[in-house]
């Protein structure tokens, strides 16, 4: 490996557009604000003409993404959800799109809505059983959509057997990596076409810009994207782009931090009376523990859990989110600070309760989004707000 070209995650997150100012010789790069870029003379346009086009700051950003992601290239959005939007504008009115059927609220929402709008077809299927893999490659999907770790039950669905599938029948196949970040989990290397990201969350980190990615594969697949970014208007702006690369640049050691202290507080919450179900791919008897293990470099910092019929979810809250507490009871998740979302009300509210129910989504169920405190004092917070309830 040369020192130029480097290969590990955290060199590429650390170097990515550092050293790079020819003017000034600074070491941190500085966000390119301006709307517009002069032309040199009549058509003879510069690199940047105007900035939804493109703009410095949004490629040093796009770069660095796809250099972790082992991607060709990446195009920078204005939130998770225009990422998935974008991605969906390589379908025809005919063509079918598969997604999960237990996945994040707002992904469900926006299928249903652009399909009721006839821009495509879309079919919900449990994609992280094998069984169904048949009957759902027997549609002739155009595209299938994974989500894997799912939002909010976990779930793991095996991105190397579904691109194989793919793959016959010429099917994108599309990753979301927002749970685990390319820290984690690289969907492309495992035959995925494109990868998609809600910046808002680990890359970020910090709970304070909405912005998203989508990477692909190959030069071809970006090029189609980057110009439907421009067509639509959907490239994220550049001082959001700044502050992401600058919560990028410890992405690595956020999450395995994080994910350690969730591990921890996975293992205390199975071993108490009042839960019900823990939903964590790191716990030896979680149904998708040993593909997680086998696709990813780490077992992540989400986690969900189901409480016991006779523990109130209202009266638990209520007694966990604390002025001062570790938790908060908020949406979102990947930041620094540990958030508990309520699915049924919060994050997925969109869905009707008959599409939770298919999904498993209980009106029990409760994601954490374990954050940088001490794994000590959230397990201390949740056995005191089970011991008030209990």
């Amino acid at each position: 490996m040369s020192i130029a070209d480097p290969k590990h995650d955290d060199t590429i997150a650390a170097r990515t557009g550092v050293d790079g100012d020819i003017a000034f010789g600074a070491i941190t790069p500085s966000p390119v604000m301006s709307t517009n870029f002069a032309f040199e003379a009549f058509n003879r346009k510069r690199p940047y003409d105007y900035t939804r086009s493109g703009n410095p700051t949004r490629d040093t950003l796009a770069r660095a993404i796809a250099a972790l992601e082992r991607g060709d290239n990446a195009v920078i959005t204005s939130s998770g959800m225009s990422a998935l939007d974008l991605t969906f504008n390589l379908l025809r009115p005919a063509d079918l799109i598969v997604a999960p059927h237990d996945c994040y609220g707002g992904t469900y929402r926006l299928l249903q809505a652009r399909a009721e709008q006839e821009r495509f077809r879309v079919h919900f299927a449990d994609l992280t059983d094998p069984a169904s893999h048949d009957a759902v490659f027997a549609q002739r999907p155009r595209m299938v959509l994974v989500e894997t770790p799912s939002n909010p039950l976990l779930r793991i669905t095996d991105i190397a057997a579904l691109a194989q599938r793919a793959r016959s029948q010429n099917t994108l196949l599309v990753a979301d990596n927002t749970f685990l970040s390319p820290s984690l989990q690289k969907p492309l290397a495992l035959g995925a076409d494109i990868v998609v990201h809600s910046l808002t969350k680990y890359i970020n980190g910090h709970g304070d810009v909405v912005g998203g990615a989508v990477v692909a594969k190959t030069a071809e697949w970006h090029e189609r994207l980057a110009w439907w970014a421009n067509v639509v208007g959907v490239t994220g702006a550049p001082f959001d782009s700044w502050l992401v690369l600058r919560g990028l640049r410890t992405l690595d050691l956020r999450i395995k931090a994080q994910s350690k202290s969730a591990a921890t507080v996975a293992r205390f919450l199975a071993d108490h009376p009042l839960v019900k179900t823990v939903h964590y791919p790191g716990l030896p008897d979680h149904p998708g523990h040993q593909i997680a293990a086998r696709q990813q470099t780490g077992f992540g910092a989400m986690l969900s859990f189901e409480l016991a019929d006779g523990c109130p979810v209202e009266a638990f809250l209520a007694a966990l989110i604390q002025p001062g507490g570790p938790f908060s009871l908020a949406e979102s998740l990947g930041g620094y600070e540990s958030l508990i979302a309520h699915p049924a009300t919060m994050t997925h509210a969109s869905m009707d309760p008959e599409a939770r129910r298919v999904a498993g989504i209980s009106d029990r169920l409760l994601r954490v989004s374990i954050g940088l405190e001490a794994a000590q004092d959230l397990k201390s917070a949740l056995k005191a707000a089970f011991s008030s309830v209990g």
